[in-house]
């Protein structure tokens, strides 16, 4: 009942400067990432609300570059007002609870026929689970199931990076990342600014 989320919200996406002008120009759109290990499933990822981090993302991507249609040799930030529409936010409880059933039901239908599920793993020299091919096949099996009716987007949160300090329950990463399954959801796109320091409120 309350799935649709109310208001506009901003989106930053990490890409090559490539990309970035040809999508502000309009000689292309993003395309979707549809890759076994994507954390939220299927769609266009955003880091919502967090330039920075998706500046981090870039210039990661560029240092140890992953097999990509569009590699990363010049990083940039793409920005995007994005109306999240029925999203399958998962810090919602009824969500979770949709996401639950869904590993229930792949569960069972592993043991019948005699597979294994796949597994999430760690990244390189990291304890963060990077490569989420399970929760990647629970979440698309349950966009499957709800066909017609289907998610527009998945909203997730995530704990990631170092500690920020001994014992703290924050973490360096620690982000709310956005998958766009709807690209109608994304009603434009713009080139982020940095501040003006030279203003000051009266």
């Amino acid at each position: 009942m309350y799935s649709t989320k109310p208001g506009l919200i901003f989106g930053f996406h990490g890409c090559d400067q490539e990309v970035c002008d040809n999508v502000l120009n309009r000689k292309t759109e993003l395309t979707p990432s549809e890759n076994e290990y994507d954390w939220l499933g299927s769609g266009i990822y955003f880091w919502e609300n967090n330039l920075k981090r998706a500046w981090q993302f870039a210039e990661e991507l560029k240092i140890n570059p992953r097999p990509a249609k569009s590699p990363i040799t010049n990083p940039a930030v793409l920005g995007a007002i994005i109306d999240l529409g029925e999203c399958l936010d998962l810090m919602d409880s009824e969500n979770l609870e949709l996401v639950k059933e869904s590993y229930k039901k792949l569960e069972i239908s592993s043991q019948t026929l005699g597979m294994k599920l796949p597994v999430n793993k760690t990244g390189k020299n990291t304890r963060d689970l990077l490569l989420r091919d399970l929760d990647c096949l629970v979440i698309e099996s349950l966009h499957d199931k709800m066909l017609p009716l289907s998610f527009d987007s998945v909203r997730g949160v995530f704990w990631e990076g170092e500690e920020l300090y001994h014992n703290a329950g924050f973490k360096e990463k620690n982000h709310v990342q956005i998958c766009i399954r709807n690209p109608n959801c994304i009603k434009g796109y713009f080139l982020p600014r940095t501040l003006d320091p030279s203003y000051k409120k009266v």
